[in-house]
């Protein structure tokens, strides 16, 4: 449940980053795309449409994203999305097999870039 809330939320983060960030909103640029997140199982999935610089998102599968994340189940998504490496979560999960990647790698590599655009500003 906490992972689809999650997900959930992250696509109101994107959706508000894309009309109010102007630095996100540059990383949109050229980019039409559908990508997702998901459990490997597929019970758990939202997908991210990427359209004229803005991110909104939608419950369950799309047929075919330009990239998918899969996750060997939703607790471990939720903690690898909450890590505070994220990187290096991702690198772990991947060796192990615990995390699978369907679809081209690169835009996966620009998905983290622009997940730094989605923390909260310290004062």
């Amino acid at each position: 449940m906490k992972f689809r809330f999650l997900l959930w939320a992250m696509g109101l983060l994107m959706a508000r980053a894309s009309r109010n960030n102007p630095a996100f909103s540059q990383q949109l640029k050229d980019r039409d795309l559908v990508f997702q997140l998901q459990t490997l199982d597929g019970k758990v999935a939202r997908h991210f449409i990427v359209k004229d610089m803005r991110v909104t998102s939608k419950s369950g599968k799309v047929a075919d994203p330009a990239f998918a994340i899969a996750f060997k189940d939703a607790a471990y998504g939720y903690e690898t999305l909450q890590a505070r490496n994220k990187q290096l979560a991702f690198m772990q999960g991947i060796q192990d097999k615990a995390i699978q990647i369907k679809g081209n790698p690169a835009l996966v590599i620009w998905f983290q870039g622009v997940m730094k655009y989605l923390k909260p500003k310290k004062k």
